[in-house]
């Protein structure tokens, strides 16, 4: 009966060529890791041989090669023509009797006298999920399947859909022969993930190709809606060595809307299996799993990773009738995992519009173009080469015209959904998730969509100049001083981390309270006296969190905790809260808290502030995820600057508050720095020096209080450099005496991104580090170099 059907349990990977990759990885996960953790639902597999023999049955295959050699897959309305008739010969054309009988009997066996049990029924093909194709999306799944004879039908529904339009598409525009692939189903024990959650995870970051993580997605019932991109589900970034180090490990997560989910269907027996239904206000507001089934998944996934030796992309499922977590399917990762890590390809927006819409960013590109809203398959030929492709959801059935578009901009769908596989495969800038995408943009109208900005994608009014540089780092050649970076957004960090780099020499924790957070401290300290409107908002904001406080520190935490991750074990070093008391007032309910200063540039901020008792609370809550980071994760690369330290005595004040909260200077390595922003701090250095590990320069200050002009008024502009002798001479000063006294002496400020002559002069000085903005590290560093030896 082998020739027929064949057992998981006796499949392996080298039998991909006798029931696809799908089903092979099934056998070989079951037979090689169950002992080592990973749990996968038993069942069996269709066999190639069996499907050609079916497709021998009334000249089938010499029907389906005539009607296949004559297709003109570039014409939409003839691919879906052809397409449609191979399907409907495939459904009439009757099982050949020995095949009829081996399904019947090891359904019997998987059933083992349960009639009602549930199987899911999936495709396998003999070319897919190799490493250098993806087949995402190409052939169909049925779940809930209950009895033989919608066994029987979803088995040929899956042999069927070799032939969908996408599946036939994407095998000639990816060079495989149509007759060279066979299609195997496979038939697997349902997971009752209808009363629990379900997903998609990477082991690897799918937008920057980073190794170090896994990236899970997850989602109220069913998987399929995950998969499909009906729904923006949950997402979670794991550490993978801090997970082996058994320390907690969940770097990011972001709160999907989980607006619906897929559970059985109250009929089966009419013909619909499942069926979608909404999801309850309460539990879109939660994480639909929790940080220690997220950890489980990504053991699981480092497991397969490891014992397949490549990245992987993994779907899961949790059983709500025994609580545990079940891998469904696993295939190699082919986008990220081939991209090249020597070429640096970094897309700029040379411009700033007005953002009509925003979503979750798939890549890191840019595209430009007229909106094209379609709403079905059936408006898919008006879309036209460098179009933006508009829709609720972009299907994998599109496929073979979403090469033409410029991009693509979707209502719904999360990172993991095929068609955001698709678009990273065909090189296309997605932006999916958006919401109201649809309703909000217009037919014709000029767009832009970047992906180069993080995890949001944005969509600007008018087609803004942007431009691509591209830099190979195969050799990068040595200069005397380390070159680190200037990152703000986490978003970013997983991208910048593949530059050339000596780790973060500035990392501003007001940007993770500006963008992640975006509530004023004292508003999450005092939650339950706030103004009633107030509140509703700051409620929205901390959905999924155990309480506002732990929103504030735990956000807080996963920002320095992704960039520590991102950068390990190079040196992060996370600069204290700056920000004035006017950006404080922009934060919800900031205006509540905050002083109305004449010049907040120069008033309630840095030191003067986290000392205060006004403020010091809000600084303890900068501690505390400091402390976790740095403690419980484990993550000692971090390293604590602290900015705008007017007088020696605040020096001495604030060093020691640090301490009282649990960061004490050399405490498990831990160095405290101090930013070097004020003449005073330059010309007193010794006497700072007693407090502090080293300086980190801040040139932007450091400039304008030297020069006494606003950097911020258009008027005096002009006379802003940092090249000016007298700051050079305060920077030379704070550089000689950490020099003098042993300690580390970097700079941070704008400056030496600015201008390379500036950084040639500090290297002359014998700088330790100099931090740049990530967009200037290549540039710089070569214009050193070349400097360096002439």
């Amino acid at each position: 009966m082998e020739d027929y059907i064949i057992w998981f349990d006796h499949l392996g990977m080298s039998d991909v060529d006798r029931v696809g990759g799908k089903n092979a990885s099934l056998g070989e996960m079951i037979s090689n890791l169950a002992n080592a953790g990973v749990t996968v639902p038993g069942g069996f597999a269709t066999t190639a041989h069996a499907y050609r023999e079916f497709l021998a049955t009334d000249g089938l295959k010499e029907r389906i090669d005539n009607a296949l050699d004559a297709l003109d897959i570039n014409d939409v309305n003839e691919l879906a023509r052809v397409g449609a008739q191979i399907r409907q010969w495939i459904i009439e054309t009757p099982f050949p009797d020995v095949l009829e009988n081996a399904l019947k009997e090891s359904f019997a066996t998987l059933q083992d006298g349960n009639e009602h049990m549930a199987v899911a029924v999936r495709s396998s093909a003999t070319a897919e999920d190799l490493p250098d194709a993806s087949f995402a999306g190409q052939q169909e799944t049925f779940l809930n399947v209950v009895g033989l004879q919608q066994v029987r039908t979803s088995v040929k529904e899956v042999f069927a859909s070799l032939f969908n339009d996408r599946a036939i598409s994407y095998r000639v525009h990816h060079g495989f022969d149509h007759k060279m692939v066979a299609l195997s189903a496979g038939i697997q024990k349902m997971v009752r993930s209808e009363t629990a959650a379900s997903g998609v995870m990477f082991t690897l970051d799918t937008e920057s190709g980073f190794r170090d993580v896994v990236f899970v997605t997850a989602s109220y019932g069913l998987g399929e809606t995950v998969v499909q991109g009906a729904v923006n589900p949950d997402e979670f970034y794991v550490h993978k060595p801090t997970l082996e180090a058994s320390r907690p490990a969940v770097l990011r997560r972001n709160l999907g809307s989980k607006a619906i989910k897929m559970v059985y269907h109250t009929k089966p027996g009419e013909g619909e299996f499942v069926e979608t239904v909404k999801v309850e206000q309460e539990d879109r507001n939660r994480f639909c799993i929790t940080d220690a089934e997220v950890e489980d998944l990504a053991r699981q996934a480092m497991i397969i990773e490891k014992h397949y030796q490549r990245p992987m992309d993994i779907e899961w499922a949790k059983d709500g009738d025994d609580g545990k977590i079940y891998i469904v399917q696993a295939r190699p990762e082919t986008v990220k995992s081939r991209a090249s890590a020597n070429v640096m390809e970094r897309y700029l927006l040379k411009e700033t519009g007005k953002v009509l819409v925003e979503g979750r960013s798939i890549g890191h590109k840019i595209g430009s173009g007229p909106v094209k809203i379609i709403t079905s398959i059936k408006e898919m030929d008006r879309v036209q080469a460098g179009d933006v492709l508009v829709t609720d959801m972009t299907d994998p059935d599109w496929e073979p015209v979403m090469k033409r578009a410029s991009a693509i901009v979707t209502d719904r769908g999360g990172r993991t959904c095929h068609a955001a596989i698709i678009a990273r495969e065909l090189g296309i800038p997605a932006v999916v998730g958006c919401g109201d995408a649809t309703e909000l943009l217009t037919d014709a109208q000029e767009v832009t969509v970047s992906c180069a900005e993080g995890d949001t994608g944005m969509i600007y009014e008018g087609s803004l100049d942007f431009e691509l540089r591209e830099n190979t780092v195969d050799s990068m050649p040595n200069i005397p001083f380390k070159i680190m970076m200037n990152v703000g957004n986490p978003d970013r960090a997983f991208d910048f981390q593949a530059l050339p780099n000596e780790g973060v020499g500035l990392a501003r924790l007001e940007f993770i309270i500006n963008r992640m957070i975006g509530v004023h401290p004292k508003a999450l300290l005092n939650f339950d006296g706030l103004p009633r409107d107030i509140k509703q908002t700051v409620e929205k904001r901390i959905s999924g969190y155990s309480s506002p406080v732990d929103f504030y520190v735990d956000k807080l935490v996963e920002g320095i905790s992704t960039l520590a991750a991102a950068f390990a074990p190079k040196k992060v070093i996370v600069r204290l809260s700056d920000f004035k008391s006017n950006e404080y007032a922009n934060l919800i309910g900031g205006t509540l808290y905050e002083p109305d200063e004449e010049n907040p540039m120069l008033g309630f901020r840095g030191a003067s502030r986290y000392i205060s008792d006004t403020f010091r609370d809000c600084f303890e809550l900068e501690c505390r995820a400091l402390k976790k980071v740095r403690n419980e994760m484990g993550l000692t690369n971090v390293e604590v600057m602290v900015p705008f330290v007017r007088t020696v005595g605040e020096a001495e004040q604030v060093v020691n508050l640090l301490a009282e909260n649990g960061l004490k200077r050399g405490d498990n390595g831990l160095r405290v720095i101090m930013m070097c922003e004020l003449p005073a701090n330059a010309l007193l250095a010794d006497q700072f020096l007693e407090h502090f590990d080293g300086f980190s320069i801040g040139s932007n200050d450091l400039t304008q209080l030297t020069l006494g002009l606003d950097r911020d008024s258009g008027i005096i502009a002009h006379l802003f450099d940092e090249r000016n002798d007298a700051v050079k001479a305060l920077l030379s000063n704070a550089i000689q005496a950490c020099k003098k006294a042993g300690k580390y002496i970097g700079i941070c400020g704008q400056g030496p991104s600015d201008h390379p002559d500036l950084a040639k002069w500090l290297m002359d000085q014998g700088i330790d580090t100099v931090s740049l903005n990530p967009d200037s590290v290549l540039d710089t560093w070569f214009f050193l170099a070349d400097e360096k030896i002439d």
